[in-house]
């Protein structure tokens, strides 16, 4: 591979067009199959209260991290944190391996979405929506890894890797920025149809009641607490490289803080928007069948893939609810796959000085490759389900605390990255900021994985076999610590390094003047 051309950086042409970019990787599908349930499991109505605190003390706080490391250094996630202090640019890496990882699995999950939308038509599944999942679609065999591949599954994965890789082509304005700009509102307008046709179903009010009576009692449980500082971190992207890449593509003067608080805000009322739909769903889906809505209420793939389609057979008009739907899905996920595989395809590219089209062949490329081969198998939902779990709980959880504390508290450089904030933009950021960055998010999310490690530890995960656990959870972890290490080995072009240390120094610049 040659590494004599000089990448130019690209950059959104507008702050519109990254906020539409942004909101696209937040807005993913765990708003829609994730939310619900978990404000349903976790006081109802009283969790929009714990919900509200993570996203102010957690959330966009770590949003304006994200936005002011990518955006100081005008870099890819290592790249960002090598400029914080070359001790650190192996989170950086983590963070890229970690990206590399879920976008391997996120595909295949899009690509299941865009059967089912065809399967509505004519409820493919039959009377049995889960037999039908597991069976029929997936051709699931025992835990474990096999390459027998699964046709109905393997053209659309193929498929959906051709419409990402083409886009990310494309480049950043002309590709993700217009992507974005297009698919965004029509998920919006899509999931805003079904949720008013959700609303009229009967039992619909009943489904509304059991998401959002309160109650308060649950405030007193800190799972409660923990629950709403884990869907805020795992909704809005961050932590795993993504909006600091995003924010390396913004115009010198860019208002950060106030694009964060557009980001967070609507990313938080699609959450509310998807629970309100799901459950009116739900709510009919119980009438319907004689029971109560803690029978039918579920979330992640079980909501998606077996509630759902039982509830589009029972329907009037399911057939074009569940197309609907399903499109949600797609459009919803193929927004964050997208953010997702420009995170590892642009620090490959600024660590070698390759081409964009070299590095999204290449990078892009090997994940196409690897997801291919993993995800459209017979035991591909055992592969998926175990490094999801990982990726999530372990990989994002463990680079935000330890990319904190090394940042934060090592190299201290939170009061530089709020001077950069406060230097071109509208909100105004301080000493709350840090303490809370340092502090309390800190705290909380060390709780968070701490726990999680235990768990993991002590009970295992869905009694898998050790061997898919050690092989796709700890041992896919371990591999990315490796690697994070031997990429921060390797040592920076100097055009690199110089372009990131003008970079810097045009931002110090603006901090005098704002100062």
């Amino acid at each position: 591979m040659s590494t004599t051309a000089t990448p130019q950086r690209e950059v959104f042409a507008t702050r519109g067009a990254f906020i539409f970019a942004a909101i696209g990787s937040a807005v993913g599908l765990g708003n829609i199959w994730r939310f619900p349930y978990i404000t349903y499991d976790n006081g109802g109505g009283a969790f929009l209260i714990p919900y509200l605190v993570a996203l102010l003390t957690a959330g966009i706080p770590l949003l304006f991290f994200d936005y002011a490391m990518g955006h100081r250094s005008r870099g890819s996630a290592p790249l960002a944190f090598r400029m914080a202090s070359k001790v650190t640019e192996p989170i950086g890496w983590f963070q890229t391996g970690i990206a590399f990882v879920i976008g391997i699995y996120y595909a295949a999950i899009i690509a299941w979405a865009g059967c089912y939308m065809f399967f509505s038509l004519n409820q493919a599944w039959g009377d049995d929506a889960a037999g039908f999942f597991t069976g029929s679609f997936l051709k699931a065999g025992d835990p474990g890894v096999s390459f027998e591949f699964v046709p109905g599954v393997l053209i659309p994965v193929i498929i959906v890797w051709i419409v990402t890789l083409g886009i990310l082509l494309a480049g950043v304005q002309n590709g993700i920025a217009r992507f974005s700009k297009i698919f965004i509102p029509l998920l919006v307008i899509l999931f805003l149809a079904l949720v008013v046709r959700a609303l009229f179903l009967p039992g619909a009010t009943e489904g509304l009641n059991a998401l959002f009576t309160p109650d308060f009692a649950a405030l007193g449980d800190p799972a409660v607490w923990i629950a709403a500082y884990g869907q805020i971190f795992f909704s809005l992207s961050i932590a795993f490289g993504i909006m600091i890449t995003y924010a390396s593509y913004l115009k010198k003067k860019t208002n950060l803080t106030g694009s964060g608080l557009v980001v967070g805000f609507s990313n938080s009322a699609f959450e509310i928007l998807a629970g309100i739909g799901v459950f009116a769903a739900l709510g009919f889906m119980a009438a319907a069948q004689g029971s109560q809505v803690s029978e039918v209420a579920d979330s992640g793939i079980g909501l998606a893939f077996m509630a759902f389609p039982t509830l589009i057979s029972e329907m009037p008009g399911g057939g074009i609810f569940g197309f609907v739907f399903f499109a949600c899905l797609v459009f919803a996920g193929l927004t964050s796959l997208i953010s997702i595989v420009q995170v590892p395809i642009q620090a490959v590219r600024e660590k070698f000085r390759l081409s964009n089209k070299t590095s999204i062949l290449v990078i892009g490329g090997a994940m196409a490759i690897i997801s291919i081969l993993l995800m459209t198998t017979i035991t591909g939902l055992y592969v998926l389900d175990t490094m999801d779990a990982w990726a999530n709980n372990i990989g994002i959880v463990g680079a935000a605390v330890v990319g904190l504390i090394a940042v934060g508290w090592f190299a201290r450089k939170l009061p530089v990255l709020r001077d950069h904030l406060n230097a071109i933009s509208s909100f105004k950021v301080g000493w709350f900021w840090m303490i809370i960055l340092g502090g309390v998010t800190t705290v909380v999310l060390a709780y968070m994985l701490i726990s999680q490690i235990i768990t993991y530890s002590t009970k295992g995960y869905e009694d898998y076999p050790m061997g898919i656990i050690g092989v796709f959870g700890w041992g896919m972890i371990g591999l990315l610590i490796v690697l994070a290490i031997v990429f921060t080995l390797i040592k920076w072009p100097k055009k690199t390094l110089d372009e990131a240390e003008a970079s810097i120094a045009d931002s110090v610049e603006q901090e005098k003047k704002g100062a």
